[in-house]
């Protein structure tokens, strides 16, 4: 068969580009499709935007305490024209980096439009019909929508939407408290909006419940309304909305408020595209892939948010740098959770690698042991007057099986930590390495060296310490 290119990438965003460019600058034939703004949803409505607006929230919180370290601030003005052009300007800065031009650079032919596969081979855009050996599809997620009645009746936001508002909401009702939920609630809290947030279950679900409470915590002491129970109906309330909660059952609170944000997660983009005419297998959580990330059609590898699996830039990056090496070099490569990251950058921030303690427990039982740092002993911390939080090591034995960190930065501390995980390090190293004095890291270095205070300090090596100090005595 006469191919027009080596490999055909459909989806622009974090998965997609690193597949593309990786393939382009091995020299092959790349055909890179993406009908809506380069970049995906992290450039354009996801972590640079989301993580502008909370620079912004930062810096009028901390405004908000006027005397502190000696030093008096003003009351805090803000601006939202100022916050919103901050979030473009962030997402403009970006952009050439994820833009047509760079990867056309790298040797991409780019097409801007919908694409649609009309065989095995073939990928249908723009009025032209291209055909590869390989074929990745990375064309991402969309928001979820929960089974509110009459959500179709009143104006929603989504992270699609959030980050055009011109206005600042007078009343921000939030329905989600996962990452993206809590970190807009405190964010526009902090910028003036009242804030209340819906959940049914437990917040942060995937991270470790004692970390959660106090970010909780330090988001009501803030005035973030927390609101246990199910959004079960939603109705025009003059120029805003009113929610109706269901808790246990029954009818519960009604909510009004001037802006609704639905913050329910996040489904797959894998329908329309001609996946299921040629036998790709697509199911609930999305397209089902292998540990290669290969379909049920194996040349054809499904990347990113559009599978079935974790849904995160960098884990859209790692795939398709696998991706990349495997049609290029022909290297099979398959995915590995077990040191898999991630933080939600609410202020304190909580951070999680691997397995979390109560994950350890459930598989592990009683041999698992976890030492516990808090940042009231991290003299860093303590100098900065920012003590909330700790650290928590989950092992097995020596080896680390994962952590979970609140606080300040904490996402900052996870990396040594993965390595731990992953072999390339270990707790003995971690424990005795030199580290900077006085950083915020020391508390990783604390907990490990923690794991082998009582082997280190032991019986045994205390009895021989013993014994030299007794030579050198009668040696003197």
């Amino acid at each position: 068969m006469n191919f027009t290119h080596d490999v055909i990438v459909i989806g622009g965003g974090a998965a997609g580009l690193t597949a593309a460019g990786g393939c382009a600058l091995f020299g092959l034939d790349v055909a890179l499709i993406e009908a809506r703004e380069m970049g995906g949803e992290c450039l354009n409505d996801g972590c640079v935007p989301s993580k502008a607006l909370i620079a912004a929230a930062k810096r009028a919180q901390e405004a908000r305490t006027p005397l502190r370290h000696g030093v008096m601030l003003s009351k805090p003005r803000v601006d939202w024209r100022g916050v919103h052009a901050h979030i473009h300007d962030a997402i403009a800065a970006i952009a050439p980096h994820d833009s047509q031009a760079r990867f056309e650079e790298m040797g991409c032919e780019v097409f801007r439009d919908w694409a649609k596969l009309t065989g095995k081979h073939s990928v249908r855009v723009g009025g032209r019909t291209l055909s590869a050996p390989r074929i990745v599809i990375a064309t991402g997620s969309r928001p979820a929508l929960p089974p509110i009645k009459r959500l179709a009746d009143v104006p929603y936001l989504t992270n699609e939407t959030l980050f055009d508002l011109t206005e600042r909401p007078e009343h921000l009702v939030v329905v989600g408290g996962g990452a993206i939920g809590m970190e807009m609630a405190q964010a526009f809290r902090r910028l003036g909006s009242m804030v209340t947030l819906v959940e049914p279950g437990p917040l942060l679900a995937r991270d470790d419940a004692d970390h959660v409470a106090i970010v909780r915590k330090a988001m009501e002491g803030e005035g973030v309304r927390f609101v246990p129970g199910k959004a079960s109906k939603v109705e025009p309330r003059g120029e805003g909305i009113r929610l109706h909660v269901a808790l246990n059952g029954a009818e519960g609170e009604a909510i009004e408020g001037s802006h609704l944000l639905i913050a329910t997660g996040r489904e797959a983009n894998a329908k329309g595209f001609g996946l299921e005419e040629i036998g790709v297998k697509i199911g609930r959580g999305g397209i089902v892939v292998d540990e290669r990330r290969r379909t049920s059609l194996k040349h054809i590898y499904a990347i990113g948010d559009c599978r079935d699996g974790p849904r995160l830039t960098h884990v859209s990056g790692y795939e398709g740098s696998n991706v990349a090496l495997e049609i290029t070099l022909g290297l099979p490569t398959k995915v590995n959770w077990s040191a898999l990251p991630w933080c939600t950058y609410t202020d304190p921030e909580v951070a999680q690698v691997g397995l979390t303690e109560k994950e350890a427990r459930a598989r592990h039982g009683d041999a698992v042991s976890v030492m516990v740092e808090g940042f009231d002993h991290n003299e860093r911390a303590i100098a900065d007057g920012d003590t909330l939080g700790q650290l928590k090591l989950v092992l097995k034995g020596k080896k680390v099986l994962g952590a979970s960190i609140v606080g300040k930065n904490a996402g900052e501390l996870l990396l040594p930590i993965s390595q731990s995980i992953t072999g390339k390090s270990s707790t003995f190293a971690l424990g005795s390495a030199v580290i900077a004095y006085p950083t915020r890291s020391e508390i990783s270095k604390a907990a490990s060296f923690a794991a082998w205070e009582p082997t280190v300090f032991g019986e045994w090596p205390r009895k021989w310490a013993g014994t030299l100090a007794k030579l050198r005595r009668r040696m003197a």
